[in-house]
């Protein structure tokens, strides 16, 4: 009998709910941060905390059953290397969930499964090294320093409105193009 027996079984059989649940893992720990629904990212959560301590062991056997749910060795050598020591000094909590509402079709609830400790990617940071790197961070520096101290005060109230006054949006982008009737043959 199945008394007390309970999962996540996501409307599946069990071989197609072990796929899911493997392929919603490996996006886990590609992207760091995926959108999914709240039952799916909840059967999920345990297997990637799971995998991630595993990772903090770093030795042979647990690469091995980290790639027995993987079954890719550069997805086992980025947790190995580049997730699991971030969560180093952290027993536990490795990820997070955070709702987003009902999914418009069908009303399941939308939820975003993410790590709590992810890989800063800012862009603009990475501009600025390239450019310091180029040595023209300190002349634009220099030059936007002096702009705004010799610039008068009514130019910048100018340049601030022109920069707020692009565009005006179109009406629910463009969608009243759409219900426009066109005359074919006016007879």
């Amino acid at each position: 009998m199945r008394h007390n027996i309970t999962r996540y079984q996501l409307a599946r059989f069990s071989a197609w709910r072990k796929a899911t649940v493997k392929s919603l893992v490996r996006a886990v720990l590609v992207s760091e941060s995926i959108k999914t629904t709240l039952a799916r990212a909840k059967a999920s959560q345990g297997l990637v905390e799971k995998l991630i301590t595993l990772g903090k062991k770093n030795d042979l056997t647990a690469k091995r059953l980290v790639y027995k749910v993987l079954s890719d060795h550069a997805l086992v050598n980025r947790l190995f290397n580049e997730i699991a020591p971030r969560f180093k000094s952290v027993n536990g909590g490795y990820t997070r969930i955070i709702r987003l509402g009902n999914r418009r079709g069908d009303g399941a609830i939308s939820v975003i499964l993410e790590l709590t400790n992810k890989k800063e990617k800012i862009k603009k940071q990475k501009a600025k090294d390239v450019a310091h790197a180029a040595g023209k961070k300190e002349d634009t520096a220099a030059a936007t320093h002096e702009e705004k101290h010799s610039a008068p005060a009514e130019s910048l109230k100018e340049q601030h409105k022109h920069a707020v006054q692009e565009k005006p949006k179109k009406f629910l982008g463009g969608i009243k193009q759409f219900f426009k009737q066109k005359k074919d043959n006016p007879g």
